[in-house]
């Protein structure tokens, strides 16, 4: 199937944020006095908005996190991206494939604007993304799971959800693009495929990302 719009998710996807941002947030949960690894900071927050953040740790402990939470762990984030983010291996001639290909293509993702392109600027990827084909959860007020997020991108780029491919790492993000009626093709390379239950297809590695839409 030839796809009118091509929707990549972005951190873990177009740039290997994962590993950082999750480091960091276990790390400060803990400080706050609710113990998590990296391991259920991934399996619990991975391709979620912050508010989930919140949602979560209420709902478990009774205690609302700080005021001032989203603030300090955006500034830690932000402070390990300049010093250590890249790129996703592959990701940028991939997306440079597309465009040489006229196939149009867009970003959507849990993460703030300002998280977006912090990240793209450091890899040099927001020569690829210009403003207005980055789109945010901030945009929608709720993030993946819900399919909000996915369905705005499509009608800003003026595609049908079913002509759109969504390119993931995270179950929450497959679910929320089969929820869009999208087609959804799991990124495997941090996430076992077991865990992205309902994507159309699953690929290991960037390279293999044309070949898997198949272009």
């Amino acid at each position: 199937m030839r796809y009118d719009l091509v929707i990549f998710d972005n951190d873990g996807v177009l740039v290997d944020s994962e590993p950082l941002s999750n480091t960091i947030l276990a790390g400060y949960l803990t400080e706050l006095g609710h113990p998590t690894t990296y391991e259920e900071s991934l399996r619990d927050y991975m391709g979620s908005a912050v508010h989930r953040i919140h949602e979560l740790v209420l709902e478990r402990s009774g205690e609302r996190l700080p005021a001032d939470f989203d603030e300090v762990f955006h500034g830690r984030v932000f402070a390990a991206f300049q010093r250590e983010l890249e790129a996703v291996a592959g990701a940028e001639d991939v997306v440079k494939l597309l465009a040489d290909a006229g196939v149009p293509y867009c970003v959507a993702s849990s993460g703030s604007h300002e998280r977006i392109r912090v990240g793209h600027r450091k890899t040099g990827l927001d020569a690829l993304f210009r403003d207005e084909i980055v789109f945010s959860a901030q945009d929608v007020g709720r993030g993946k799971p819900a399919p909000d997020l996915f369905l705005h991108a499509a009608e800003r780029m003026g595609v049908a959800p079913e002509r759109c491919a969504v390119v993931e790492d995270s179950a929450l993000g497959v679910r929320a693009a089969v929820a869009a009626g999208m087609d959804v093709y799991g990124f495997t390379a941090m996430t076992p495929r077991e865990r992205l239950v309902g994507a159309t297809g699953y690929f290991g590695a960037m390279d293999e990302l044309p070949a898997t839409l198949g272009m």
